[in-house]
């Protein structure tokens, strides 16, 4: 049984594999929608999401499956004290996979010891968040037609920024990614990414404080939000979160096949007045991710040869 804690469960070849198949999937999804048919997906969120459990819910449905679960830790036994061990074992009676976001870093990785059932990391913390990652590669790979060779640009959290740190880790194992790493210092990405990951890997990054020094140079522009439930201080927060706003004058600087990504949701970072720029991708990105994991819970099922 294979579980995806982390973008690095999965090997070069079988995230080639995998990208392929949410292609295929991309090009013809009624071909996919009865592939889970009397399957269902347990959705485990301790923590409030839109987008990712959404789309795990949609991606089981488009399959042919059904969906059961909690959106927060107010409504599950963990308000009474129900450990995150004994949920899964409850869980894996009653479905077959489970996707689980926690705001405790591990407990993804907790529940998959105990799982009787694949487990899917859909977040923990500001650790990982392999799926978004997963959707990150795959629309860089439409987009841009390869994983190698290109400068990316990440922008604004990088310290809490789970998606940051996931996709760093995925990227490394690319030729020739160049990473510019644009935040103030108190969001700077930790040391262990800095040192453990890029700097051990010889891989060739810079971190710089404007947006505007190096928009030219970027092939894709990463941006995220200033996260504040990662905050212990009202006023950092708000000291913080105007720090990046991209705007037509600073699209204007780059170039004319650079894209947009943005993991979502958004609050200021991004003016809408960039939405109709056709280098403007986060939405086509989050119709991705459908793809993405309506092909990895046929991976992880074992039901991706079926079609």
């Amino acid at each position: 049984m294979k579980h995806l804690l982390s973008p690095l469960d999965l090997s070069v070849a079988e995230l080639d594999d995998l990208l392929n198949l949410a292609q295929r999937i991309a090009a013809d999804p009624k071909k996919f929608s009865h592939c889970c048919d009397g399957k269902k997906l347990a959705t485990l969120f301790y923590e409030p999401s839109t987008r990712t459990r959404l789309s795990f819910e949609a991606a089981m449905l488009n399959l042919g499956g059904s969906v059961l679960g909690f959106s927060s830790a107010d409504s599950s036994s963990a308000a009474k004290g129900e450990s995150v061990s004994d949920t899964i074992r409850v869980i894996s009676c009653y479905a077959e996979i489970c996707a689980m976001r926690h705001p405790k870093e591990g407990a993804p990785t907790v529940a998959a010891s105990k799982s009787g059932i694949p487990v899917i990391n859909a977040g923990d913390g500001g650790h990982q968040h392999p799926t978004q990652t997963l959707t990150d590669l795959m629309t860089i790979r439409e987009l841009r037609g390869s994983l190698d060779n290109f400068t990316i640009g990440l922008c604004g959290d990088l310290k809490f920024g789970r998606t940051v740190h996931s996709l760093i880790h995925s990227l490394i194992r690319y030729k020739n990614v160049k990473f510019i790493l644009i935040s103030p210092k108190e969001l700077c990405v930790p040391d262990y990414i800095r040192e453990d990951v890029l700097k051990a890997n010889n891989i060739d990054f810079e971190e710089v404080e404007r947006l505007e020094d190096v928009m030219p140079q970027l092939d894709i522009l990463y941006m995220t939000r200033v996260q504040k439930e990662r905050f212990f201080n009202e006023d950092d927060y708000l000291r913080m979160k105007n720090f990046y706003i991209l705007d037509k004058p600073k699209m204007e600087l780059a170039k004319k096949d650079m894209y947009v990504l943005h993991p979502l949701p958004r609050v200021n970072e991004i003016s809408v007045e960039i939405d109709d720029d056709p280098r403007a991708a986060y939405f086509k990105q989050a119709q991705y991710g459908v793809y993405v994991r309506m092909a990895l819970i046929l991976t992880l099922l074992g039901l991706d040869k079926t079609v």
